[in-house]
């Protein structure tokens, strides 16, 4: 250690910040962990993560309760003019937790494996000696910001992105209620997305994605009858929260021995279910970069991470944004259900595949052209 108060310090606490923990842990760094909060933390999210996500956390060996989690094998995308399913390949599942189980898992994995944790501490600023907790000041050999799309360490580091957002607001409520689908259902309509996702064996939950920032979460529901009868006598199980969802690309992600993964290092849409499992790819690809000795290759790992993601995003938002785009996607799902099974496959799958992801979109576009 030496001159190190650790050997990597993580700003941020959240699920891409232990998870980023978790994995330098295991590549055999000393660890310290800071955030303001106190465990478990929440947020305001769809609560569903993907069959990578899955597997990388499973890689990580963190446990997810069996009994507070409830796999779903696909998505499925309705509107007023019909319904297209998407299943996941090879028998695999995706996962419907709640945020707050979610987090006590990667609190239980991180303490488990000697991470050296400290909640209730404020994270401050960059110092001259490393970087200032509560008034003193850390040195590390790694500096990693998780700390949030709002990231102030980014900024001082010099890392903020130059383009405004894509904002949206989100709003999110469980419901005690035997889920009636297999699936993540995402309901669309004019003004916004509805998904509901399965939690537990008798816990759903409701998130609701608008770029109409005066929308109430009550107006919704309304708007989505199908919805919303199903849910008639259901009793809520959360309060109503909300969080606002960005689209934001960072120019870099690193500098010099500081790294930022999760939302600090740029977020896509809430739309695209894809926050945690970008998150906990970040994290791997972090490790062995520090662990290789320079951050250069997590650079080039976290393009090749997001850049899927990023063009699924901006197909999506199209099809909010224009709802005569949506309904030929619509009618190019129905054409050809294999389209959107491949879309999923690409977005899910363990690996990201860039060649078959061009040629899909290519595909799609043309079906979009056409129908």
């Amino acid at each position: 250690m030496g001159k190190y108060d650790a050997e990597v310090f993580v700003a941020g606490g959240g699920p891409a910040g232990l998870s980023a923990a978790i994995a330098a842990r295991l590549a055999g760094f000393d660890v310290l962990l800071a955030d303001r909060a106190r465990p478990p933390i929440d947020k305001s999210c769809g609560e569903g993560i993907l069959p990578r996500g899955l597997a990388i956390l499973e890689e990580l060996g963190v446990a997810l309760p069996c009994e507070r989690v409830r796999p779903f094998r696909g998505i499925r995308f309705a509107d007023a003019t019909g319904q297209a399913d998407a299943i996941f390949p090879d028998g695999r599942f995706g996962a419907g937790v709640r945020r707050t189980v979610l987090h006590e898992a990667l609190v239980r994995r991180a303490e488990e494996i000697g991470v050296r944790l400290q909640w209730g501490a404020r994270v401050e600023r960059w110092t001259a000696d490393g970087v200032a907790v509560d008034g003193r000041s850390f040195r590390a050999r790694w500096y990693v910001c998780a700390d949030g799309q709002s990231s102030r360490l980014r900024a001082q580091a010099g890392l903020e992105p130059r383009r405004a957002p894509t904002l949206r607001k989100g709003q999110r409520r469980h419901f005690r209620i035997a889920p009636w689908a297999d699936l993540v259902e995402v309901y669309w309509n004019d003004r916004g997305q509805l998904y509901v996702t399965p939690v537990s064996e008798s816990e759903i939950c409701v998130a609701y994605l608008t770029r109409h920032l005066a929308v109430r979460f009550e107006d919704a529901l309304r708007d989505f009858p199908e919805v919303a009868h199903k849910l008639a006598g259901a009793f809520p199980t959360s309060p109503l929260s909300g969080a606002v969802t960005l689209s934001r690309r960072v120019r870099r992600v690193t500098s010099g021995n500081v790294a930022l993964v999760g939302e600090a290092a740029g977020s896509v849409d809430a739309i695209t279910g894809a926050g945690l499992t970008i998150a906990f790819q970040q994290a791997l690809a972090l490790a062995n970069s520090m662990r290789a000795g320079n951050l250069s290759s997590y650079a080039a790992e976290h393009r090749k991470i997001t850049r899927l993601a990023n063009v699924l995003s901006e197909m999506l938002l199209s099809m909010d944004r224009v709802p005569a785009l949506r309904r030929r996607a619509f009618r190019a799902f129905a054409a050809d259900p294999r389209l959107f099974s491949g879309l999923l496959a690409i977005h899910s799958g363990p690996s990201p595949r860039v060649t078959n992801s061009a040629r899909e979109m290519l595909s799609l576009g043309w079906h979009l052209l056409t129908a």
